[in-house]
């Protein structure tokens, strides 16, 4: 990132320095060289971090004849006046770095791309085309200023024709540019047919576009700001544009890579947990998994056990990342094991459970709920280890099952809590849920089973003898306006059975 107080620093000293150099062009100048005294009395301003100070003067000094040997007074002016617009121009691009790395998300760092651009660059809208090379994530096009419509009209241009194809794909044999301005796309005789069609439609006449790309991460798109009337940004405006765009191409391939790796865990959790759910006799089953950003250890299990009973499960397992999933993973095949030895004892199970946890992963705890479901006679028997209690869904109740407290699994050193039976009536679903689904929410914990509650309760009657239905209406109402894809490191698991 650009270290701005150094570079101001920089310049600073450089001006102290030109104007003590004055003084001493002043005490040798009777001596010097007619031919010498223009380059003694000019200021030398050295070039700091890749930027060229050399830049043209602000547009109220006026430029000296080349033949004129500047007065002293006169340099330490034109120096004092290219200090303070740079430092003016360094302060608003560090303002601008820095609101771009405190973005967490692809979507969010493009659209604070997209407007920092077009501050830098005096342009109104634009948009971004990412293209990732080697895997690296997703292609995805976002706009600024333009409506999704107005993506698709600008993807019928051919794609040669366009600064981001140009700038992505290059000509066969020529490296690619490092900018690519349009100040009058109208004008242009050779402009694409087409493209002149969908600019004068979209109402742009001009476009200047840049690469996004790394070293390491290699090609990433290409960013491209239009303008309403012919125009072209001038040379300084375009040297910040460069360097704001080199940094944020830093700042997404990070992103990407995260987003990467969030997928390929997120992957991870899906394969280990039911790739579908068991058909059983009297009872109907459905199930929602979101892992979190970071990837959690929350899990369900639905096993079909002997004599027509069902086996049904929610877990969470401390910590979060790979390390979490793969816990997660043994946690829920040991669960299995035990399940069909000694399934029709909850209490069994989790206490072997709880044993395995405490000598292979002492450091490690996890809450966990088991089942034990007779569909037939519409009898279930469980019990929890530091888990949520259940929530009963029907045409005359909506009510959490009382259940014993009880410590998470690896807490104490030996585990065990009664079980609790319950009998529902025909008709209605029982809803098992990780703490993840309430703490998404952002509210306390009480009202968090509030909020949980009404949203069963508030479940229309159409979708009561549909589980699937059931579970996307409580996911609705739970966690509405994309609370479910809050910043969070929770999943959320909700497993529905109807009894029949």
């Amino acid at each position: 990132m650009l270290d701005i107080p150094l570079l101001v620093r920089v310049h600073v000293d450089a001006l102290i320095a030109a104007q003590n150099d004055m003084g001493v062009c002043d005490a040798i100048e009777q001596n010097a060289p007619a031919g010498k005294l223009a380059i003694m009395s000019a200021p030398h301003v050295p070039k700091v971090a890749g930027i060229d100070p050399l830049v043209p003067p602000p547009a109220h000094t006026v430029a000296p004849h080349p033949s004129t040997p500047a007065p002293p007074a006169a340099a330490g002016a034109v120096l004092q006046d290219r200090l303070a617009g740079w430092v003016s121009h360094l302060t608003t691009l560090h303002e601008l770095t820095e609101r771009l790395v405190r973005t967490r998300s692809l979507d969010t760092a493009l659209d604070e791309l997209l407007r920092a651009g077009a501050a830098l660059l005096g342009a109104r809208r634009g948009l971004v085309v990412l293209e990732p090379a080697g895997g690296l994530g997703p292609a995805t096009t976002v706009g600024l200023g333009l409506a999704h419509a107005d993506l698709g009209h600008i993807e019928t241009v051919p794609r040669g024709s366009t600064s981001y194809g140009r700038l992505l794909d290059g000509i066969p044999g020529s490296p690619r540019p490092s900018e690519i301005a349009h100040p009058d796309l109208l004008g242009e005789p050779e402009l694409d047919p087409r493209h002149r069609e969908v600019a004068a439609r979209l109402g742009y006449a001009a476009s200047y576009a840049l690469p996004l790309a790394t070293e390491t991460a290699g090609r990433l798109g290409a960013a491209v700001w239009l303008y309403d009337e012919p125009a072209e940004p001038e040379e300084r405006r375009r040297h910040l544009a460069g360097l704001y765009t080199r940094y944020a191409a830093e700042h997404l391939a990070r992103l990407l890579e995260l987003e990467q790796a969030r997928s390929q865990v997120a992957t991870v959790a899906e394969e280990l947990l039911p790739s579908r759910l068991p058909r059983v006799a009297g009872v109907r089953l459905a199930a929602r998994h979101r892992t979190g950003p970071r990837g959690g250890g929350d899990w369900y299990d639905a096993l079909p056990l002997p004599e027509g009973a069902l086996g049904l499960a929610v877990g969470s397992v401390s910590g979060s990342g790979p390390s979490a999933v793969a816990a997660m993973g043994r946690l829920r095949a040991s669960l299995r094991a035990y399940a069909v030895m000694e399934g029709e004892d909850p209490v069994a199970v989790l206490s072997d459970l709880e044993l395995l946890l405490r000598l292979t992963e002492p450091a490690r705890s996890a809450t966990a709920l088991f089942a034990y479901c007779e569909p037939a006679r519409r009898k279930i028997v469980l019990a929890g280890a530091g888990h949520s209690p259940p929530l009963i869904v029907g045409e005359r109740r909506t009510e959490y099952v009382e259940t014993s407290l009880s410590a998470p699994l690896g807490m104490l050193s030996c585990w065990e809590a009664p079980s609790v039976e319950l009998v529902p009536a025909p008709g209605e679903t029982v809803l098992l849920y990780t703490d993840g689904l309430l703490q998404r929410t952002g509210d306390p914990m009480d009202r968090a089973f509030a909020r949980l509650h009404a949203a069963a309760a508030s479940v229309p009657r159409a979708d009561r003898d549909d589980p699937e239905a059931i579970t996307d209406h409580v996911l609705r109402t739970v966690l509405p306006d994309g609370a479910d894809t809050a910043d969070s490191s929770d999943d959320v698991v909700l497993l529905a059975a109807r009894f029949d």
